[in-house]
């Protein structure tokens, strides 16, 4: 791996996400031919601004809603007609990380997939960061690609009000919902996540007929635990849902952190063997599900 050093900039657009006109959204990616994120070939869009303190987060660029930019050391001239702006770097070694798009210019972009979603069956997924914090938006995208005929799903904590959840839910053929640690005060100290609530809305969208897939990040001394995934199984069970996802700890994003100058508070934890998955997929599998790892 090259190795590099960054420097950390403050936005040159501190605009809060929360002050967006509804039609505006704030993106920090737009992932094209993924098969891991729902049915079929999906182009994924991921929204900036996330409320939990996930210690394990792959995607640290999405926790906060505000625009960075960040500096590659290893590609900078040092010549200064930039001035720090990314926009004028002429070796693009300042670049800034999220973006504000219009609801018709996302579309726009989306639909350029249009022909994969129809002959795989895939269709758009809503990402985040958290896809709740901008709802107002993503209820506008997910009915508008509806109206299309595009199959539509969301990937969430479901930690938010279930009207906010319920009225997203509708839209959707079906949600990846994640589910991770199930005791009530190790939630909110460690992730900053309203169990009950979590629960309660997954109960709710279950009640209204809504597709769910419940998703199990597996976390070295956080969540990769007999106990806690024998409560997970314990609390689906009267759902009797066909499948569930277990999505092994890795180290992909830790680069990420050094680029925002974060710590990354999980870089001695090495991803987890086979052997040490094997339990709990076992538990799912008896327990009648098909599981998907790493979906």
């Amino acid at each position: 791996m090259t190795s590099f050093t960054v420097q950390h900039i403050s936005s040159n657009q501190p605009i809060s996400a929360g002050r967006l006109p509804s039609n505006v959204a704030r993106i920090f990616n737009i992932q094209r031919y993924s098969l891991n994120d729902g049915g079929g070939i999906r182009t994924v869009v991921f929204f900036k601004g996330c409320p939990h303190i996930c210690p394990w987060c792959a995607n640290p660029e999405s926790i906060s809603n505000q625009i960075h930019i960040i500096r590659r050391e290893a590609k900078c001239l040092h010549c200064q007609p930039c001035l720090n702006n990314a926009d004028e770097c002429p070796a693009t070694a300042m670049e800034r990380i999220g973006r504000d798009i219009s609801l018709n210019d996302l579309l726009k972009e989306v639909l350029k997939d249009d022909v994969f979603f129809r002959s795989s069956g895939g269709g758009v997924t809503l990402s985040g960061g958290e896809v709740l914090m901008q709802a107002p938006f993503a209820l506008q995208l997910l009915t508008q690609l509806k109206h299309l005929g595009i199959n539509t799903a969301i990937e969430t904590a479901g930690d938010a009000s279930i009207t906010t959840l319920l009225e997203l839910a509708k839209q959707c053929d079906s949600i990846l919902f994640d589910l991770k640690i199930m005791d009530e005060e190790r939630a909110k100290h460690l992730l900053n996540m309203h169990q009950s609530r979590v629960l309660r809305n997954f109960t709710r969208l279950i009640e209204e007929g809504i597709t769910l897939i419940p998703r199990v990040p597996l976390i070295p001394g956080y969540t990769l635990d007999v106990d806690n995934f024998r409560a997970i199984l314990a609390f689906l069970a009267p759902f009797k849902l066909p499948e569930i996802h277990l999505l092994p700890f890795h180290q992909f994003g830790e680069a990420k952190y050094r680029l925002l100058n974060r710590p990354y508070k999980m870089s001695d934890v090495v991803a987890p063997s086979e052997a040490e998955i094997a339990p709990i997929r076992q538990l799912a599998i008896n327990a009648g599900y098909r599981v998907i790892t790493g979906g």
